[in-house]
């Protein structure tokens, strides 16, 4: 059986730490290019927080009425059918999940490079590295595993909260960047706000929430999970929205728009705008730490959806173990670092993960249309509903389909080559996993 281990606070540091990653350390340039004004950037990070906070709310609701194993793999099976929830579990192996890890392995080792100069083999044995230490962590328990959450949270909020009072501390003296914004007699002209150009910001600003719907993979583990979860997604989005916009404020108040807009790493940027030339060696530590405890929240998660599927026989059954020490699913944390790993070693994540992430609003939006279905069926008892019914889950759906067509418009074959591999696995469902043995009995939930 497995332990509940995961109080409130570890919950909440999972929610905060998956989504706080690198991408605030360099998205904020897309999105001021894509809309080159202060108030359309600060409009564009509240949109994506707003947007992310109703995904959080839906799968709140999920998570309390299925306060099991497997998170969006478990709403997907209740709402649909076990072929639905397999296509996630499919795309989430192979590509999404353990190309997460990859990816965000490979940026924690760039910035590691930076301290300790390696070649392209280098860079990857360090990936590779990160995985296997981090899986090694949450193999021997999910306590240790929350601990090391919790701990590089802190710190990652810490070192946040230290960026943007440098940033108001010590005000620049160019008249275009600080409380001018810009604006003074003499900088160059202000771009004009242009809202058709919102919702591809939004897009861009989405993807650096991404990871939020992690924590409910863990629920099993989860003391008291129908009111941790939802209270964790709640609050931990909350805190990951008021950092995003308070980093871009700071980033404001040293950089000009244009500066922001075309720079490659604009935390550095504004970093050695504040301290020299010692900015970048600061700002790649403080990345170096975000990212390791983003990959170790990704690894936590990852193999409670695993466990899930091979109890119900949609997975090799053998994963679906329960460690009698340890009292963690040590074979399905195994199955997911060997298959990042060789995904790291090889760099053929980066071709899967880029045509295949985007997939995922695809079952978010089903997600949230299961909510629909399943308050239709009596025997559905969530702890938790969410607020504004039916509004807010309109909304998630309709957000969720406006990325997908997005992707779709902007890059067809890539985006159609990453809709062939999911729709792939509904095949491999009905030739081979349809045909498996009935589901294994799920464990008791009881402490």
């Amino acid at each position: 059986m497995l332990s509940r281990s995961i109080t409130a606070v570890h919950a909440t540091a999972l929610v905060v730490g998956i989504i706080v990653g690198a991408s605030i350390f360099v998205q904020p340039s897309v999105i001021t290019g894509t809309v080159p004004t202060v108030a359309g950037v600060y409009t564009v990070w509240a949109i994506s927080g707003v947007l992310t906070l109703f995904g959080a709310l839906i799968t709140a609701e999920l998570a309390s009425a299925y306060p099991q194993a497997g998170g969006v793999y478990v709403f997907l099976r209740e709402a649909y059918s076990p072929a639905v929830g397999f296509l996630w579990g499919w795309a989430m192996f192979w590509t999404m999940h353990t190309g997460i890890i990859a990816a965000i392995a490979t940026v924690f080792a760039r910035y590691v490079g930076f301290f300790f100069p390696v070649g392209d083999t280098g860079l990857r044995a360090i990936a590779a590295t990160a995985i296997v230490v981090l899986t090694a962590i949450n193999y021997i328990g999910v306590r240790q595993g929350s601990l090391v959450q919790t701990t590089f949270t802190a710190l990652k909020l810490f070192a946040i909260a230290a960026i943007i009072i440098a940033a108001f501390a010590f005000r620049r003296v160019d008249p275009c960047s600080g409380p001018t914004l810009g604006f003074a007699a003499g900088c160059s002209p202000t771009a004009v706000f242009t809202a058709s150009k919102v919702p591809l910001a939004v897009v861009a600003g989405l993807f650096a929430f991404g990871g939020w719907h992690m924590v409910t993979y863990a629920a099993e583990e989860t003391r008291d999970p129908e009111r941790t979860i939802p209270r964790a997604l709640t609050v931990g989005v909350a805190i990951v929205t008021l950092c995003y916009i308070a980093l871009n404020a700071a980033y404001f108040h040293v950089l000009r728009p244009d500066q922001i807009a075309s720079s490659t790493r604009v935390a550095a940027d504004a970093a050695d705008a504040l301290l020299g030339t010692g900015g970048a060696a600061l700002m790649s530590l403080v990345v170096a730490v975000s990212t390791f405890g983003a990959l170790n929240g990704v690894i936590l998660s990852g193999p409670r959806a695993y466990l899930a599927m091979a109890r119900d026989r949609l997975l090799v059954s053998w994963a679906a173990a329960i460690h009698p020490r340890f009292q963690t699913p040590h074979r399905a944390i195994l199955l997911q670092g060997l298959w990042a790993v060789i995904l790291v070693s090889t760099g053929t994540y980066r071709a899967l993960f880029t045509r295949v992430v985007y997939t995922e609003w695809l079952f978010f939006a089903l997600m949230a249309a299961g909510v629909f279905r399943l308050r239709a069926r009596p025997s559905y008892r969530p702890a938790y509903r969410v607020w504004g019914y039916p509004v807010i889950p309109t909304i998630f759906i309709l957000s969720s389909v406006y990325i997908v067509g997005n992707q779709i418009v902007a890059e067809p074959a890539q985006s159609l080559t990453g809709l062939a591999f999911v729709a792939a696995g509904l095949p491999v469902y009905w030739l081979f996993v349809r045909r498996s043995r009935p589901p294994l009995p799920s464990p008791s939930h009881a402490d």
